[in-house]
């Protein structure tokens, strides 16, 4: 299995923070925001390869921590250098497909979202279902429990056996509080739909937006999950995730988040 970790966006609800800082490079509890994600691939056996596409502005920030792990992950250049000319979530998925010529089952994740779960009950749970059924794909989803919170994410309908009914991005009328996280686990032969989705001329960001897709076409399981989440979208979460974490650490707690230490 192949892991990637999407960072090519340019997080322009952080700026001016994100104008100098890569959003995924910035400390949250001491630690930048992808090394916690780190932590949790590695809990997957299964996992033989770590990618991580971004684009060119921050890119050498990229490859410079990359530096610093002594060789686990490979840092993907997306070539683009704006928010206007970016490819997308689901676009740099493809890219980093084509360039590392992927042919196997995929973790993706967002850059910016951070859990307390373990991943490798995640692939579990995923790997039951493949077993009964052959391919299938998986979106950990969490119930908000509100439907004002429900209303600005992506809602899932569950079967009774997990599989995704419905999935929707920010409807105004929500039909469940369980919503997506940007945690994917595609079956390689899902993996080799994307290129087809994106030349069909879907959107090329969000990437829920292809898990809404597939599952009209394919088998899609939400496996549900009550831990921790952060998705850190502007200042408000990424202070929220940094106390917290810094109190699991025993760093004293901030009123305003700072990169420093």
């Amino acid at each position: 299995m192949k892991a990637l970790v999407l960072a090519g966006g340019y997080a322009t609800r952080l700026r001016p923070l994100t104008d100098t800082w890569s959003k995924e490079l910035l400390p949250v509890g001491g630690r930048p925001i992808i090394d916690w994600i780190l932590d949790a691939i590695a809990e997957v056996d299964a996992i033989d390869q770590v990618h991580v596409v971004t684009n060119a502005r921050k890119a050498p920030a990229f490859l410079a921590w990359a530096g610093t792990r002594g060789g686990d992950v490979e840092v993907h250049d997306d070539g683009t250098t704006s928010n206007e000319d970016r490819l997308g979530a689901i676009g740099d998925l493809r890219f980093v497909i084509d360039r590392a010529a992927i042919d196997d089952d995929m973790l993706v994740i967002a850059g910016d979202n951070m859990f307390d779960f373990s991943l490798a009950e995640y692939v579990a749970f995923w790997n039951g279902k493949r077993e009964r059924i052959g391919a299938a794909s998986a979106v950990a989803v969490r119930d908000v429990g509100a439907i004002d919170i429900a209303r600005r994410m992506g809602i899932v309908e569950l079967a009774d056996d997990g599989r995704v009914t419905a999935f929707v991005e920010k409807p105004d009328d929500p039909p469940s509080t369980l919503a997506a996280t940007a945690t994917y686990l595609f079956d390689r032969a899902h993996v080799a739909l994307v290129a087809g989705y994106l030349d069909a001329g879907n959107p090329n960001d969000q990437p829920g937006r292809y898990v809404a897709w597939l599952q009209e076409r394919e088998p899609v399981y939400g496996w549900v999950f009550d831990e921790g989440w952060y998705d850190i979208g502007d200042a408000e979460q990424l202070l929220v995730a940094d106390n917290d974490l810094r109190a699991r650490r025993g760093l004293p707690q901030r009123d305003t988040y700072s990169p420093d230490a």
